[in-house]
């Protein structure tokens, strides 16, 4: 059993490797690749990494011992903290992670050609975004389940802490701008569409109803009613779209633009229940199916990469994204590859979720999974002619792409296919849907469908996005009245109602300005950095929290990916600086201020990120060379003895070798 056991390994090895070299062109370099090849590569690095990588990490570098309790057993009020099933752990935190961001940035980084996008998905996921998820998790697990902001000002003090929950604040609504700014583009004047987006409004109403109110309990019944009025809802919206009501649904962007913000608001004052919950949980089943069905597409239809390895945009001067292929391919994934927008879920949630602590391993392999839905969005994309694809992202003509290369030869023809202009339609979005929509219309018996599967494709993405925009809004107007909170202590009460309006309008009222003024080469670049930001400032925490577990040793997990990424993230914001600076002076002044304020913005995500790593490093090497004390928050309490309860006790370094707890300072 176990030279068979090995053998396995080795086979998988061997298969990884070869369809790597099919991937990279190290076999046939000069024959277009099959998108086939990208799945099986990608699937067998993936499987490889959780086995080796990611369990050496939870048995070594963490060592997690289920002898520990976790505070979903300690804490447990069956409210916030509750000891849950694995498998509904596993889906609970791969929902929550799960945005639109590994759908957008890996469609609009294909401009700098398929393979550097799929090897920093595959790569960037394996040694950095798995790892910053997992750690954060461990982190947060042995904290009482205390969020990011709190273990940064506990571990690192205030002004880390204070940089941190500043970059939250600034991600969440850079992030929330450019997944809004998709949605606008996919539904402006696609009537079929957007009646179709705005009855998943009232179907989570109903959802939410039915399940608080009138049938508590009755998950199953709530599922079907959910999958049925939605597929109802996509099937009607085409009749709706043809008939004489289609202007009700036929808006252009700045409308589309104030009924967004509009349905944030709403999202984000009402209680969970109501309608946040329900069409988070609506979400779920579209985001596991259309996965797994888009899988299952690819391996049997086997589609031909029509996008080239690498394209001339590699060197700058690119239509969709702007600059070289360094640094903006790496700040445009983000999401798919490292995301710190996930240490707010591994810090949220999830950590008051885990039943015992073996099952912190689901923070590794979920950042596996979304990876793995960012190769898909990439293969979905790719499989365009590399013209349609520009024609499709870019408000460029026919000629003017033709002159560069990269002549559209069937945006016509899919236009009519889709029965929807889509020419025109930069984000990201409406080109993942028409090559998701290539994809399964070209399924057994699915011919003469893709009409249909191009809306339901765009009903997939939205509800990623919407999900993300509500819960997003909600997240960012409890830190602006936690902020608020300091000055004016009302704020603090989460339900004091001036306090939730006015926080919520400032929410909304920013991305939404966000959208209205910039475009998706201004907006997506910068969240992206800013993303990137925040994952620097989690494996920045990640590192501070390996040194006081005395696991100095394997700093390099955390701290080679971090100064990648931050790397990246202050190479990122200088070019973009100077870019919008340089864009702004060639404008009348009322149309460059808001590039002017884009500038602004960036050199904040710069300087918060040097303020971060400069302090965090000075506090490093008086840790480990010059061996100051320290102090941890970390609770210790395991089965038999007593529980610590609400009580963090601070663990104080005592030699080189040993702790010693405090006097009254909790049990182990």
């Amino acid at each position: 059993m176990k030279m068979a056991y090995r053998l396995f390994w080795a086979l998988l090895s061997v298969l990884g490797a070869v369809a790597l070299a099919h991937v990279a062109g190290l076999v046939n370099p000069h024959e277009k690749v099959n998108g086939l090849w990208l799945v099986v590569a990608a699937a067998c690095i993936y499987v490889l990494a959780y086995r080796f990588y990611g369990c050496w990490l939870a048995r070594r570098v963490v060592q997690l011992d289920d002898a520990r309790l976790t505070p979903a057993v300690r804490l447990n009020d069956g409210v916030n903290f509750h000891p849950t099933n694995r498998v509904v752990l596993f889906g609970h935190h791969f929902a929550a992670i799960a945005g639109a961001g590994p759908l957008l940035g890996p469609v609009l980084a294909a401009q700098f050609g398929f393979l550097p996008g799929f090897l920093w998905l595959v790569i960037g996921a394996v040694l950095a975004g798995a790892v910053q998820d997992f750690i954060i998790l461990v982190a947060s697990m042995r904290r009482n389940g205390r969020s990011l902001p709190e273990i940064a000002h506990d571990e690192l003090g205030s002004i880390t802490g204070t940089a941190t929950a500043v970059a939250v604040l600034f991600i969440v609504v850079v992030a929330l701008a450019g997944l809004g700014f998709a949605v606008v583009n996919a539904l402006y004047h696609n009537a079929w569409g957007t009646f179709t987006i705005a009855m998943t409004i009232p179907i989570g109403f109903i959802m939410g109803f039915y399940l608080q109110k009138f049938r508590p309990g009755a998950v199953a019944e709530v599922s079907v009613i959910g999958v049925v009025l939605l597929v109802a809802a996509v099937l009607f919206g085409r009749v709706v779209g043809q008939s004489s009501l289609a202007w009700l649904f036929e808006f252009d962007k700045p409308a589309l633009v104030w009924l967004l913000a509009g349905y944030g608001f709403l999202a984000s004052v009402l209680p969970g229940w109501m309608l946040l919950v329900p069409r988070g949980y609506l979400s779920t089943f579209m985001k596991l199916g259309v996965v797994f069905l888009l899988g299952f597409g690819v391996i049997l239809m086997a589609p031909t990469i029509e996008m080239p390895r690498v394209t001339a945009f590699a060197n700058g001067g690119g239509p969709i994204i702007p600059g070289t292929l360094f640094p903006f391919l790496f700040i445009t994934i983000a999401c798919g590859a490292v995301s710190g927008f996930h240490s707010l879920v591994s810090s949220g949630t999830t950590p008051k979720m885990i039943e015992q602590e073996s099952q912190a391993v689901v923070g590794y392999a979920a950042m596996l999974l979304e990876s793995f839905v960012g190769v898909m969005a990439l293969i979905a994309a790719s499989v365009l002619i590399p013209g349609d694809y520009l024609a499709i992202n870019t408000m460029l003509s026919v000629e003017t792409l033709t002159a560069m290369g990269f002549a559209p030869s069937r945006i016509t023809e899919l236009s009519q296919l889709v029965e929807v202009n889509v020419a025109g339609r930069p984000g990201g979005a409406v080109s993942l849907a028409v090559g998701m929509a290539s994809i399964f219309s070209a399924l057994p018996g699915m011919a003469g469908l893709m009409a249909y599967w191009y809306q339901f494709a765009l009903v997939f993405e939205a509800l990623f996005i919407l999900t993300t925009i509500d819960t997003g809004t909600r997240v960012a107007r409890y830190l602006i009245q936690e902020m608020a909170g300091r000055i004016c202590a009302p704020f603090r009460q989460m339900n004091w109602w001036p306090g939730v309006l006015l926080s919520s309008a400032f929410v909304v009222g920013s991305w939404a300005y966000l959208i209205g003024t910039g475009s998706i080469s201004t907006i997506w670049p910068m969240f992206g950095a800013a993303n990137q930001l925040l994952g620097t400032l989690a494996l920045c925490i990640g590192t501070t929290v390996l040194i006081k577990m005395w696991k100095s040793p394997y700093l390099w997990v955390t701290a080679v990916p971090m100064l990648f990424v931050g790397g990246i993230t202050l190479a990122g914001s200088y070019e973009m600086f100077w870019m919008f600076l340089a864009k702004a002076m060639t404008l009348a002044a009322g149309q460059a201020f808001a590039l002017y304020l884009d500038a602004v913005l960036v050199a904040v995500v710069a300087m918060l990120g040097l303020i971060v790593l400069s302090d965090s490093m000075k506090q490093w090497y008086g840790y480990v060379i010059l061996k100051r004390p320290f102090s941890s928050s970390e609770v210790i309490a395991t089965a038999g003895g007593g529980s610590a309860g609400h009580v963090r006790p601070a663990i104080h370094r005592h030699d080189e070798r040993v702790f010693k707890l405090p006097p009254g300072g909790g049990c182990c």
